[in-house]
């Protein structure tokens, strides 16, 4: 599977050059970081949908969309498959491959506060918004 994500990567590098109205990758790397991410996330919560869905073919399809978009964003960020072989490597020999570090910083813990009496008045309906744009109230 490394050959296959190095020649991946290999081939988005070369479409950096590419003409844009003819190469997504090219439009893609043209793009802020910010939309290859989003692009990114987006096809995330695709394969999310299809595996609770129990889709398996989806999955794999919408696998390697996520797999472009991760090299694409790779590239963007000057990040080479063997820095993310090499991380994977440090992890196993930490962890066994199969299992992920703990993050290296933690959050602090907020102080607890004090609980405000729950309303004993009845919550109003939540209502889905329309389709078009909502009306300010006045």
């Amino acid at each position: 599977m490394s050959d296959s994500i190095t020649r991946l990567h290999e081939a988005v590098l070369a479409a950096r050059g590419s003409d844009p109205s003819t190469s997504r990758t090219a439009r893609l790397l043209g793009s802020s970081r910010a939309k290859m991410a989003k692009k990114l996330a987006e096809e995330a919560v695709e394969v999310v949908i299809d595996a609770m869905h129990g889709h398996s073919d989806a999955v794999a399809r919408e696998s390697a969309d996520l797999i472009y978009n991760l090299v694409v964003l790779w590239v963007s960020a000057g990040v080479q498959p063997q820095d993310v072989w090499d991380e994977m490597a440090r992890r196993e020999k930490m962890m066994g491959i199969a299992e992920k570090l703990p993050k290296l910083h933690k959050v602090p813990k907020l102080p607890k506060v004090a609980k405000l009496p729950v309303s004993s008045a009845p919550r109003r309906k939540v209502v889905p918004l329309e389709a078009g744009r909502s009306r300010k109230r006045r």
